[in-house]
């Protein structure tokens, strides 16, 4: 896990991003000074084992200043997992996507893919929404909130036309994206992520601020990589289902750092999206868990030893 502020030169002075490992996503810290009541804001809070070093990150930068504002671009588990934490030390007013206000209401840990990922969220609550056009003040700075469909058909970015710079969360990475979740359960994702590269195409943007990775400025040769891979995994939905399954096992094993492979073949069979994705590769469950493992050992994120998955990360 590596964590860093990361130093880019284009970002305003009132902007700090703060570059998470795998687990967490990416946080961005607004402060702005300028205005008559100086003001504090957070995008995405990091996975729930991450909350400590993420509040330690918020407090350094913030110094003596409240946490006045959290915003969530979307509600997976390595987005707001510090929510509740950053909550209870800054009593912060919470601002998540419009979609997901019942379900965070009765905390439906199924609906919000934390059971059914076999991911963990600490109990968390809000106090407003985003929806689709919503104008925030952020680091002295207008930023739009725009629908972004496709990795998650509630998931939000956040622009900023006055400085061209793009929050785009699971959207587009500087290699790709998040896992198209809505194929898994035969709902439509992929012409959605088509359509929110289009939009992305369509803005001015300068730097984008990725959920996970780097902040780049290569915005054009990333959605065309973005594109080239879209294309390759709508051709065929199973390779979409496989890649999300490899993406889950490997979140369990960097948050447990080891696995038993008889856990890794129980969840295949009992959290909701695994299952489903296990469903679409059609494949008998022991040879598929047997690939599964075979491709992550290849791509040198675990090692075996005996019947026990163990991380190299």
């Amino acid at each position: 896990m590596s964590t860093s502020a990361a130093q880019v030169p284009e970002l305003p002075a009132s902007m700090q991003v703060f570059e998470r490992g795998w687990l967490s996503s990416n946080n961005i810290l607004f402060i702005d000074d300028a205005s008559d009541s100086a003001s504090a804001a957070l995008v995405d809070s990091g996975y729930m084992t991450h909350a400590d070093q993420t509040l330690a990150l918020v407090r350094h930068a913030l110094q003596a200043r409240p946490l006045d504002l959290l915003i969530n671009t979307h509600l997976h588990s390595d987005h707001c997992g510090g929510n509740a934490i950053l909550q209870h030390t800054y009593r912060c007013h919470t601002l998540i996507p419009e979609a997901d206000a019942a379900a965070v209401a009765a905390w439906d840990d199924d609906a919000l893919t934390f059971s059914a990922t076999g991911q963990r969220c600490q109990r968390f609550t809000f106090d407003g929404i985003l929806s689709h056009g919503q104008q925030l003040h952020l680091g002295g700075l207008s930023w739009q909130a725009m629908a972004a469909p496709g990795h998650d058909p509630h998931s939000f970015m956040l622009y900023c036309a006055s400085e061209a710079i793009l929050i785009s969360a699971d959207a587009l990475w500087q290699n790709g994206f998040g896992v198209i979740f809505p194929e898994l359960e035969a709902e439509s994702g992929f012409a959605e992520q088509a359509a929110v590269l289009d939009l992305i195409e369509r803005l001015d943007v300068r730097i984008v601020i990725p959920g996970h990775g780097a902040p780049f400025s290569d915005v054009s040769d990333a959605i065309d990589r973005a594109r080239s891979r879209l294309a390759y995994l709508s051709a065929d939905p199973r390779r979409n289902a496989r890649n999300a399954l490899k993406v889950m096992i490997a979140f369990q094993l960097l948050e447990s750092q080891q696995l038993p492979l008889l856990q890794i073949r129980q969840s295949l069979v009992q959290n909701r999206l695994m299952q489903a994705s296990a469903r679409l590769v059609d494949e008998l469950l022991d040879p598929l868990l047997d690939s599964l493992i075979a491709d992550l050992l290849k791509s040198g994120v675990a090692s075996l030893q005996g019947d026990v998955l163990i991380s190299t990360r």
